[in-house]
């Protein structure tokens, strides 16, 4: 089943879709992803010894930011009234990796995939950027939809998001 790509119109054009008919819901969305580094740095930023300060909880207030600010930053994104972001870190000292977790509410009209996304790069990129003096050979793979539920479209799980 080929379904229709909701950002163009019938002459092909990028347009804003039309939410105005949708009924508002409650709408969750929660994305991941992860960024690879050496394990001197990992140390470090779990240490907390970072000469530009707490990593984590920099990339925290990033990732919610970044949720936040994503209509601004993605050109036909919908502006929404968040009414939830969370973010979470889970370092992993064999892969030498932080897996970062974000879930994003809201009740509306349209869904918030696109701002868990953003958080999620973000919040990775923040990571990045406070470290990179460090290790410029960082890694951030992964960024993914995990779930969402709400509105018409109703209930998406990743298959691997069970495990």
């Amino acid at each position: 089943m080929q379904r229709r790509l909701t950002h163009f119109d019938d002459r092909g054009a990028a347009h804003m879709v039309d939410v105005a008919a949708k009924a508002q819901t409650h709408r969750v969305a929660r994305a991941s992803g992860s960024i690879r580094m050496r394990p001197a740095t990992l140390r470090m930023i779990l240490a907390g010894t970072s000469k530009k300060g707490d990593v984590l909880g920099v990339a925290r207030i990033a990732a919610i930011q970044g949720a936040k600010r994503a209509s601004e930053i993605i050109p036909l994104c919908h502006p929404l009234a968040l009414t939830r972001v969370a973010a979470e870190f889970e370092a992993n000292r064999r892969n030498s990796t932080i897996t970062l977790t974000v879930t994003v509410e809201t009740v509306g009209r349209t869904g918030v995939e696109m701002e868990a996304l953003a958080a999620v790069s973000i919040g990775l990129l923040t990571v990045y950027d406070m470290c990179k003096a460090v290790d410029r050979a960082m890694t951030i793979a992964e960024v993914k939809l995990l779930e969402k539920s709400g509105g018409k479209s109703g209930h998406f799980l990743r298959p691997e998001a069970t495990a």
